[in-house]
């Protein structure tokens, strides 16, 4: 798709959220500069309701409490502020029914509750995700450029492959010096820095703390921690190993993805990661506005036999999807699976291949685009 001939639309979540807000308070999560504040802002009916906690004119008022007058608050990075759920707690039970409340931010916001009163029974909570094939509505030219520049709104509307480098390069140090310094306490940032630095070249394969921990010199406690805040921050996803002991299937080491796939060097690993932050996104979307219990795993056995994404609902395997780089036949690890869960749709998707046809077991194999249109 080449630079210039998409047009930015209104966000995926922007009608699920408008309507969210009649009900309850909102609060969306997701990356730093994933589209959250500019979603927030079509909905406000005036600009003098968003207070965002990173501005110090706009944190004296929270902590004041002299907000704006009006019937919709948004709140931006209010998490940052350590007893920001008694705060919420209090304006929703004092002015729920008159005011329209929208909380955003850029950490897991069902993680960070540095203690307080719930929240239970007062928001609904909804993920925001980069842009995806579905959303920019593209074929096979869309693909390509996602794969190159990342599905963050910036780089993605830049067109440039060295834009979309730097901007990569800038929202890594910024992560880890000011997002994540704000929430958490880390000793040693040049370390933690590092390990970032590292994950892009482990994706598509377990991540195992211990090699991660020689390389690095700490300790496997506080590796376990890094990666906890990694993925609590928006930093990367990881997902659980799926299997029965019927299935003799590995059960311990989990692997890890980037929201921002554009800094994946391997080709193979950044399609598959692309394909893994589609599938999350859908995935989380049926979570957040459906209440489906559904979860991204995969599935690797004692003897070798892999399949890349396994998603179940209520633990039971409902599609199985593989991916790899050009046309090849069904994998041995998807025939395996999909033979002992044959009601689960199976796909083996391509980046650059062209067929497209239905295997004997069931298999449809196709180019990568036919199935990620389809999501969200």
């Amino acid at each position: 798709m080449p630079p210039g001939l998409w047009t930015p639309r209104a966000r995926y979540l922007r009608e699920p959220v408008a309507r969210d807000l009649e009900r309850k308070m909102v609060l969306v999560g997701g990356p730093r500069q994933v589209g959250k504040t500019s979603l927030a802002r079509s909905l406000l009916p005036r600009a003098d309701g968003e207070l965002n906690y990173d501005i110090a004119a706009h944190r004296q008022a929270i902590l004041k409490h002299e907000l704006p007058p009006g019937e919709f608050w948004f709140f931006d990075e209010i998490h940052k502020f350590r007893r920001w759920r008694n705060f919420l707690k209090g304006l929703v039970d004092e002015h729920g029914r008159s005011k329209r409340i929208l909380v955003t931010g850029s950490a897991r916001l069902d993680l960070y509750r540095f203690g307080g009163d719930s929240l239970q029974g007062r928001y609904l909570h909804l993920r925001l995700h980069p842009f995806s094939l579905a959303e920019v509505g593209g074929g096979a030219d869309a693909l390509t450029t996602l794969l190159a520049l990342g599905g963050f709104p910036e780089p993605f509307l830049s067109g440039s492959e060295s834009f979309a480098r730097r901007w990569a390069l800038g929202y890594r140090e910024r992560l880890i010096r000011e997002e994540i310094t704000s929430l958490e306490s880390v000793n040693d940032l040049g370390r933690l820095e590092l390990l970032a630095l590292s994950l892009p070249d482990r994706v598509g394969s377990p991540l195992w703390l211990n090699s991660l921990r020689e390389d690095l010199q700490v300790s496997h406690q506080t590796l376990m921690r890094w990666t906890d805040i990694l993925e609590r921050v928006y930093g990367i996803f990881r997902l659980l190993p799926f299997g029965a002991p019927r299935l003799r299937a590995i059960h311990k080491a989990r692997k890890h993805y980037h929201y921002d796939w554009s800094v994946v060097p391997k080709p193979g690993a950044r399609f598959e990661n692309l394909v893994a932050s589609h599938l999350l996104k859908w995935i989380e979307f049926q979570i957040d506005t459906e209440g489906r219990p559904l979860e991204l795993r995969y599935f690797r056995d004692i003897d070798g036999r892999e399949v890349d994404f396994v998603i179940t609902e209520r633990m039971q395997p409902i599609a199985l999807v593989e991916c790899k780089l050009g046309d090849e036949d069904a994998a041995p690890g998807l025939r395996y699976l999909k033979a002992r869960f044959p009601h689960a749709v199976a796909w083996q998707v391509s980046a650059e291949g062209r067929r497209d046809f239905v295997s004997a077991g069931g298999i449809r194999v196709a180019p990568a685009a036919r199935l990620l249109r389809e999501l969200v």
